[in-house]
Parts: structure tokens; sequence; C-alpha cells
């Protein structure tokens, strides 16, 4: 009879990891469709400030988000083009405008804590909860409400 030691081994959740302005976030593997490096972004006219375009990604259309504007940071300086990571939402692509990608971490589901009240208010409204790991700290990106733009709508 053979026996699992997958209740022995701790849960484990995967993120990949970025910065912007400085600080750690990460998004679940899971939802990351492919990790870009900086492509040719075609305006699109009237849209809100941190919707920086949309780009050509294998044949589909992709609305690329400046996630430094999305949550309330300056925009990136001139020259400095950063990198993208592709997720889906409501079927659709987005490529998330970010500093540079980092690794994956596999973190222990147990280390998760909530938004703590010290949070930047900027970061708390998108956030899931945090990792604090050796030297800083790990924001969770809440991908579904960072792209909710109806949620803004009805408030």
């Amino acid at each position: 009879m053979e026996v699992s030691t997958s209740a022995s081994v701790a849960q484990t959740d995967e993120y990949i990891t970025f910065v912007i302005a400085g600080q750690l976030f990460g998004v679940p593997v899971l939802k990351v469709q492919d990790v870009l490096s900086p492509q040719q972004i075609t305006p699109i006219p009237l849209a809100p400030p941190e919707i920086a375009g949309s780009l050509n990604l294998r044949g589909r259309i992709v609305t690329a988000i400046d996630v430094r504007l999305r949550l309330g940071l300056n925009g990136r300086d001139e020259g400095d083009e950063g990198m993208s990571i592709v997720v889906e939402h409501d079927s659709e692509l987005y490529s998330l405008m970010v500093d540079p990608v980092g690794e994956v971490l596999q973190l222990k589901a147990s280390h998760f804590e909530r938004n703590p009240p010290t949070l930047d208010q900027k970061f708390r409204e998108y956030s899931d909860g945090i990792y604090r790991l050796d030297d800083k700290l790990l924001v969770v990106l809440d991908v579904t409400r960072l792209l909710d733009y109806g949620r803004e709508v009805a408030a």
C-alpha cells in the first residue's frame, strides 16, 4: 500500500515578481500568459491615462496598461521602457507594463497576510495581501481588481 506524503508538504503559491517604483510586487503565476520585452504600442485616443495603448501579440490585440499610472504613481522616465506581464481577464489579454520583472517565488501559503493598515492606500486598493520576505515586502496584486474599470465607474 502506497502512502501519500502530500499532506505533510506545506501548500505553496507561486508568484512572478516585478518591481514598480522600488516596491516588489507579485501576481500568481497561473494568471500569467507571457512575459514580454518592450513592444511597439499604438496609442488609443481618448483612453484613460494609464492605458498606454494596444499591441499585437501573435495576432491578438492586447491592451497595454501602465501599472505605475494605475497605482497613482509617477510615469516612468523617458527611455525607460520596462517589461510587460501578459495576463488574461474576462477573456481579454492585457499587458501590464512594469519595471524589471524578477524571479518566480514559491511561498508558503501559511505566510500570506492580509493587507496591513500601514500599507500605502495606492497599493492596498489593488492588493490581495502581502508576504514579508527576509529583506522586503512582497505586495500581491489582484489582477481582477486592477483591471476592473467598471467598478470605478459604479463608484
